[in-house]
């Protein structure tokens, strides 16, 4: 299926282009793209003198041509197709007929797990084609299920514990949802007034302040001008003031001591964060506010993930723990043991 939308695309990209050319090549699509179509001004060139056409500046160039959607599309398709699709069977081991990722445990600086060979974290899950490579994951006889739990808004309920922030603990501890209950804040309205757009906003807004994101990053998620989203993250710190005076600690704290810690005391080093160059500083800035908490996060499914292993083990289940994707945890469950698992 997903050859066949491949070899469509090419015909369509083929023809809005106006000639035939390498879809896979980056060189030759920059060469259709600036030099043939002009769709941009002045466009940015990588370290070898060509131009670039990455994701992000493409995604720039949306709504310029169609052929923009076109090729991202094409991309995604491949990207699937070859990390996945193509890759996957030639995975199996001849042993147990079955995949198994490796889980590096040092690799993410935040503390994360990571996985390779394949890496099972990010298979898309909100487009149809990602699903469908996630429906070739099945459990291991009729017997079995998956059962996938996840935390809810675990790094947002990291923040306002630690922020101590009275708007944040009062959504959370009353159950109101936190993107519907920032919504109302930031645009002002009754919570049942928020629409499922102003809730997607908020939401963006919601991960883009625990990642330490810029007016700039965030008017580039939501589409929206520069000055719109600056009043946004303003609107939002207003709202909650708590949040901006713990990340304005948490920057101060770690230029004292070039490092920052998860709540169970893991460092991460940032010598960057007294850097005089500005680019440099903001990243080290960002991942200041960042670690503690993503950090905390992976702690804390760290410690869930010892002490479920044991009672698995005590109970002498059937059911088996096979994944951790960051804040979810999948499990090969016995249907006898829904309840108890």
């Amino acid at each position: 299926e997903l050859t066949t939308e491949l070899h469509n695309l090419i015909k369509k990209i083929h023809a809005l282009a106006n000639e035939t050319f390498n879809v896979s090549s980056p060189k030759q699509i920059g060469e259709i793209l600036f030099d043939k179509m002009n769709l941009s001004k002045k466009p940015k060139k990588t370290k070898s003198g060509q131009y670039s056409t990455s994701e992000e500046t493409l995604i720039k160039l949306k709504g310029a041509h169609p052929i923009i959607d076109e090729i991202l599309e094409f991309r995604a398709i491949k990207k699937l197709l070859s990390t996945y699709v193509d890759s996957l069977p030639e995975l199996v081991n001849v042993s147990t007929g079955r995949i198994h990722t490796t889980f590096n445990q040092s690799v993410a600086a935040t503390g994360r797990l990571s996985s390779t060979n394949p890496n099972i974290q990010n298979i898309p899950i909100r487009t149809k084609r990602g699903m469908k490579v996630r429906e070739a994951f099945i459990s291991r006889t009729e017997e079995y299920n998956l059962l996938a739990a996840d935390y809810s808004q675990i790094e947002l309920r990291i923040m306002a514990s630690l922020s101590q922030d009275e708007g944040m603990l009062s959504a959370f501890n009353n159950g109101v949802d936190i993107h519907t209950a920032t919504a109302a804040k930031v645009y002002k309205v009754n919570v049942d007034n928020v629409d499922r757009n102003m809730r997607s906003s908020a939401k963006s807004v919601n991960f883009g302040i625990i990642y330490g994101i810029s007016a700039f990053g965030l008017s580039q998620n939501l589409g929206i001008s520069r000055k719109a989203a600056k009043e946004m993250i303003d609107q939002y710190f207003e709202e909650f003031p708590k949040v901006k005076s713990y990340m304005d600690f948490l920057i101060q704290e770690a230029r004292e001591r070039e490092y920052v810690e998860t709540l169970m005391g893991r460092k991460r080093h940032l010598p960057d964060i007294n850097s005089r160059n500005s680019v440099i500083r903001a990243f080290a800035e960002r991942n200041a506010i960042n670690t503690p908490i993503q950090g905390s996060a992976a702690d804390i499914i760290k410690k869930a993930m010892i002490e479920i292993h044991n009672e698995i083990i005590n109970k002498k289940m059937k059911s088996k723990m096979l994944l951790q994707v960051h804040d979810e945890l999948v499990f090969d469950m016995h249907n006898t043991e829904k309840e108890d698992l």
